[in-house]
């Protein structure tokens, strides 16, 4: 259904006040006359301000010419306006049956607020396309992530169920690291999640950084050693504002993903306070980060093709999990190559940083 009632009101909105103002201008001229040939006869000749019947003509053509005028000028500013109206309107119809690719029309950009209504439109548009899309994205990563444990867990539990596997210490364990597994990618979600909705909690409170970077170091050291990657501590012994148990996350998420990704050689871990930020930097010996995929290195569930095709394991969600921990301590998780040619996490927050505002 197009808009074509507005065209008619403008129409006849302009005819009216065509007629109007011709009207005006008669009723006006007469009532001049009438007083003026009251009180000053004798300045005028009481024959001469009667129209004849020429000026009844002329005046009565010059009334129709004005009401096309005025047709002709409504019909062409109302076909302007409602270009963009149309639009929005066919738009909006074809966006509620789930066409997210349809934009509108701007027209005319003389009529301002007609093409702001679409531009507002098209960015409306835009940005519900997006979040539909990471929705779709997001629900097919967490399929795929959670596919492996639980069919294992499946597998492994039909086994024991039937007989084929015997019920064992190391049965168990197994069971009890794909339960860890899962347990660890279900709170990782979490905590991206509150941190989309700005509703990550922190408890803030002045910490002894050094002491938590040791603890995280001798809980994962071995692995990292294991691995021929010997981490090196390079710790500022400042205390500084922060959350300890998420700055450990952050921490041990940075390592794992160096344990995975990086060559055989040293793990530079240092902490400074510098020009009123706090900082926590990570820098490996790896192959580095591709430069095509290092905007979305903290992006969740986004892997480099490298990273991918050597089947390095992961949630995928690690990287998301620092950059979430970063901002809500109201700073930000960089990654950039470092002087060795590996790459270099680091976490910058505020010293004077407090648990950040939740959005009203």
């Amino acid at each position: 259904m197009k808009l074509a009632g507005l065209s008619r009101q403008i129409a006849l909105s302009m005819m009216a006040m065509a007629f109007g103002v011709t009207l005006l201008v008669v009723l006006t001229s007469y009532a001049f006359y009438y007083l003026a040939m009251t009180y000053w006869s004798r300045d005028f000749c009481q024959a001469s301000w009667l129209p004849t019947g020429p000026e009844w003509v002329w005046l009565i053509a010059t009334t129709l010419a004005g009401l096309a005028m005025a047709i002709v000028v409504a019909v062409n500013l109302a076909r302007r306006i409602l270009v963009p109206l149309n639009s929005v309107a066919d738009s909006l119809r074809r966006v509620a049956r789930g066409d997210l690719g349809v934009r509108a029309i701007a027209g005319d950009r003389s009529l301002g607020e007609a093409a702001l209504l679409a531009d507002d439109f098209n960015a409306l548009a835009d940005q519900l396309q997006r979040v539909t899309e990471e929705q779709v994205f997001w629900n097919a990563a967490i399929a795929h992530e959670l596919r492996t444990p639980v069919t294992i867990l499946r597998g492994r539990l039909q086994g024991l169920a039937e007989g084929v596997f015997t019920p064992d210490e190391p049965q168990f364990r197994s069971l009890l690291t794909q339960v860890e597994s899962l347990t660890r990618l279900i709170e990782d979600l979490r905590v991206v999640s509150l941190a989309e909705s700005g509703h990550l909690d922190l408890q803030v409170r002045e910490s002894d950084l050094v002491a938590e970077v040791k603890a995280v170091v001798a809980f994962f050291g071995d692995v990292l050693r294991a691995a021929g990657q010997h981490p090196v501590l390079d710790l500022e012994a400042r205390r500084m504002r922060c959350d300890p148990v998420r700055i450990r996350q952050a921490l041990l998420a940075l390592l794992e993903n160096v344990h995975r990704h990086a060559v055989p050689g040293s793990i530079r871990i240092q902490t400074r306070i510098e020009h009123g930020r706090c900082h926590l930097r990570v820098e490996d010996d790896g192959p580095g980060i591709p430069v095509d995929f290092a905007p979305h290195v903290f992006e969740a569930f986004r892997r480099s093709d490298d990273a991918r095709s050597s089947g390095g394991g992961g949630s995928g969600l690690g990287l998301a999990v620092v950059a979430a921990i970063a901002h809500a301590h109201g700073g930000q998780a960089i990654c950039s190559q470092a002087d060795g040619g590996g790459t270099l996490f680091e976490l910058r927050w505020p010293e004077d940083c407090g648990p950040a505002p939740h959005p009203t």
